[in-house]
């Protein structure tokens, strides 16, 4: 099961690592920081560059939440688990996991880990969700101005697109993720046919 923590922005990677270290790999069965790759210009020219994708957040898998989340009140520096629910946490819902599988299916297409995270098997890749990394959406504009996505993660999303800042290369797509309605930017690439 997938479960959030939210961490002090910033110190995502720091708490990755430290989790790592400290918690037994049978509690923790991995520890990862969904990204997302963008485009930014800089100097005059384009460069692919990595962010969080939600940033704030660290993902965890798990089979034995009760004891992870006994073994996570020792660490210091965390804040606070989300979808706390009587002794424990509550993992992320069906519908948030199959939003990350859906954005992870790009990922694989992409290849990606943002080299903060610990070399896994793809076989632990694929079951845990770790190396979660967004790609860029292959986006063309068309004679009427209208945007045609051609692939990449936003192919799928077309409705869920509520803005689309073509100067610096970034949509503005709308889901519900963790509870509620979230503004999440996602890189596109103009191509021209």
């Amino acid at each position: 099961m997938w479960y959030v923590m939210q961490v002090i922005s910033g110190q995502e990677s720091r708490t990755v690592l430290k989790l790592e270290r400290i918690i037994s790999g049978e509690r923790l069965g991995s520890c990862f920081i969904p990204m997302r790759r963008l485009k930014k210009k800089y100097k005059g020219a384009w460069h692919e560059v990595t962010e969080k994708l939600f940033p704030g957040y660290v993902f965890l898998t798990t089979n034995e939440p009760q004891l992870l989340y006994e073994d996570l009140k020792m660490v210091p520096a965390l804040t606070k688990m989300l979808g706390k629910c009587e002794e424990y946490f509550t993992p992320l819902s069906k519908g948030d996991t199959e939003l990350l599988h859906r954005l992870k299916k790009w990922t694989d297409k992409a290849g990606g880990n943002d080299g903060s995270q610990k070399k896994r098997t793809k076989e632990e890749t694929l079951d845990t969700g770790a190396g979660i990394m967004v790609g860029i959406s292959k986006v063309k504009i068309d004679e009427g101005r209208q945007l045609r996505i051609l692939s990449g993660p936003l192919k799928d999303m077309e409705g869920e697109i509520k803005k689309v800042n073509l100067h610096k290369r970034i949509a503005v797509v709308e889901m519900e993720f963790m509870g509620s309605l979230r503004a999440v930017h996602l890189g596109i690439e103009l191509v021209e046919e």
